[in-house]
């Protein structure tokens, strides 16, 4: 696994986004490599969050930080060229049908825009759907949800490690990323299965000491890179 980091990206829904810019600042000026950014359809998922307009002006309120932005939307298709300024779009499979061509074509429209391409599943969803996906090569992050997609907040499901070690398992240089209940002990435990980013937004924002909660992660995930 020597080619993966250890990732840590702060979910600006837990932000006080009336101030997203100061507070996606804050994170890039904390150490997060990467800034994960949720958008919402209230057709996907049932939450509304921001769209294309504000993640293209927020990306010029920052220095060199990741836009990792983490379509929960039912068209996704329509978005890529709405967010070229971002530098990953992750689709959730089951929001084109689990139609592993159509997965496919989307995939590649993401790469041909120059940006990483992730893949995410909710919960119910079998991980080894995606492999004749992740076996083309087109996929740089497969997003494991451990929370039901659309709410902050919810306590992390331990029942999806279980996704998380048969992929790493399986592909030993693809980012795997985990979303919804990580704070310190749950990515102690997801990064123990395999995972090497870790998306985390109360834990972070709502910590006294955001600084201490990212680099506690990011050392967590280390530690299994390195064994």
């Amino acid at each position: 696994m020597g080619t993966l980091k250890a990732i840590i990206a702060p979910s600006v829904l837990a932000s006080n986004i009336s101030k997203l810019a100061e507070e996606t600042q804050r994170m890039e000026s904390l150490g997060a490599e990467w800034i994960h950014l949720d958008v919402m359809d209230m057709h996907f998922v049932p939450n509304l969050s921001f769209g294309p307009p504000v993640i293209n002006n927020l990306k010029k309120y920052t220095k060199s930080i990741f836009f990792d932005v983490h379509l929960m939307v039912e068209y996704p298709e329509k978005y890529v060229p709405l967010l070229k300024t971002s530098n990953q779009l992750t689709f959730h499979f089951e929001a084109l049908n689990e139609d592993t061509e159509r997965c496919i074509q989307l995939a590649k429209e993401i790469r041909d825009n120059n940006l990483w391409c992730g893949i995410s599943i909710k919960p119910k969803t079998d991980v080894q759907k995606l492999v004749p996906i992740l076996d083309t090569n087109l996929i740089n992050t497969v997003l494991v949800m451990t929370v039901e997609p659309g709410f902050g907040g919810q306590s992390f499901m331990h029942d999806m490690m279980g996704k998380v070690s048969f992929l790493r398992k399986k592909y030993k240089n693809l980012n795997i990323q985990v979303d919804g209940g990580l704070n310190i002990e749950t990515t102690e435990i997801s990064a123990s299965h395999g995972a090497n980013i870790i998306v985390a937004g109360t834990s972070i924002f709502n910590a006294e000491d955001p600084k201490y909660v990212i680099d506690t992660m990011r050392v967590s995930v280390q530690k299994y890179l390195n064994n």
